[in-house]
């Protein structure tokens, strides 16, 4: 059965997205639990991280990395939290958000975003990070 990150990936589904490239994907969460929180996603689907080839989940790991840079750097936050859970969507997923403390990574904060502004801002200004950081090749176009 396809999972909703691959119907996201295929346009069945919105998403902001911020980083696109044949092997990976970057959109933010719709239930963030700070501002910025985006989802890098492999293109194959993949349930469990354990089950990942080596080499795409050190790309997925590379994206995130970038995605980290950029969302410090969006949000003048001292850290860049990063999470693999996959309780959620039986499809990998790395969880990167903006951090200011241990609390910032409790997922009962998390809500969904009912206004589509804040998440088109978020979306906008953390593309502008990941090119000013040099990744322009791999930032996906705006909405």
């Amino acid at each position: 059965m396809t999972t909703v990150f691959s119907r996201i990936m295929d346009g069945e589904l919105p998403a902001r997205f911020v980083w696109q490239d044949p092997h990976a994907t970057a959109f933010l969460s719709h239930a963030p639990l700070t501002p910025g929180h985006t989802l890098v996603v492999p293109r194959q689907e993949i349930d469990q991280w354990t089950q990942a080839d080596g080499e795409l989940l050190a790309h997925c790991m590379q994206v995130a990395q970038a995605v980290g840079q950029g969302v410090q750097r969006a949000w003048d936050a001292p850290r860049a939290g990063l999470l693999i859970a996959g309780f959620e969507v039986p499809h990998l997923h790395i969880h990167v958000a903006p951090m200011w403390g241990m609390g910032n990574l409790n997922f009962d904060h998390a809500k969904p975003v009912a206004d589509t502004a804040v998440l088109d801002e978020a979306a906008d200004r953390l593309r502008v990070a990941l090119r000013e950081l040099g990744f322009e090749h791999a930032v996906a176009p705006g909405a």
